[in-house]
C-alpha cells in the first residue's frame, strides 16, 4: 500500500474513532474540511506541516498517521522509504521506526539540502526531540534560541513550542532524529 492510502486510511479510522465530522476536525486540526476530505480519500499528498496540524490536533503522534501497522519485526531498507517533503523539496523527512504506544517515540532520517528549511509547529505538550547530525552544518532554533550544530553533534529539546531546521552550509545535512512523547 503505498503511503498516501496508508496516511487516508489512518486518518479516517482515527477521525471516526474519535466521533468527529469532518466539520468538527477541521475545527481541531485548523485544517479545512476540503483538504481533509481530500486526504481521507487518497487524492492528495500532504505536507509535512499539515500532517503535524493534523497529528497535534487528534493528539496523536505523526507517524499514527503514515504508520503501515505492522506488527512483526520490521527492517526498513533506505531505498524502499518513500520521502515526505517541504521547501520545494529541500527539506526530506523519511519515517523509520514508527510510533507504538508501548514504546512512545518514532524516529526519522531527515535530508536538508543547501538552503532548506522547515519551520516545526509545536508538538504536544511534553514532547521531546533528539537530534544527532551526521553531516553538513545545521541550524536549529528553538523557541527564539540559536543553535549550530555540526557532524558529530547532538541536541535534546522540549518540542511543545515552535522550532526550525536550516542547513547552513554547502553539503546536505543528514540526521537523526527521535521524537519522545510524554506519557502525560
Amino acid at each position: 500500500m503505498n503511503l498516501q492510502n496508508v496516511i487516508a486510511n489512518n486518518m479516517k479510522e482515527i477521525r471516526e474513532q474519535k466521533k468527529l465530522t469532518l466539520d468538527a476536525a477541521a475545527k481541531l486540526t485548523g485544517v479545512s474540511r476540503s483538504m481533509l476530505a481530500q486526504i481521507e480519500r487518497g487524492d492528495v499528498n500532504p505536507t509535512i506541516s499539515v500532517l503535524w496540524k493534523i497529528a497535534n490536533g487528534y493528539k496523536v503522534s505523526f507517524t499514527t498517521l503514515i504508520d503501515n501497522r505492522e506488527e512483526k519485526p520490521l527492517l526498513i531498507r533506505a531505498a524502499t522509504v518513500p520521502s515526505l517533503s517541504e521547501d520545494d523539496g529541500k527539506y526530506k523527512n523519511y519515517p523509520a521506526f514508527p510510533f507504538q504506544e508501548k514504546q512512545l517515540f518514532e524516529t526519522y532520517r531527515i535530508q536538508i539540502e543547501q538552503g532548506g528549511f522547515l519551520q516545526a509547529q509545536p508538538h504536544m505538550a511534553g514532547t521531546e526531540e533528539y537530534i544527532t547530525v551526521f553531516n553538513g552544518s545545521l541550524e536549529m532554533w528553538i523557541d527564539q534560541e540559536a543553535f549550530q550544530l555540526e557532524i558529530g553533534d547532538s541536541i535534546r529539546f522540549k518540542a511543545d513550542v515552535l522550532h526550525s531546521y536550516k542547513n547552513i552550509g554547502e553539503d546536505t545535512v543528514l540526521l537523526s532524529m527521535l521524537i519522545y512523547y510524554s506519557e502525560e
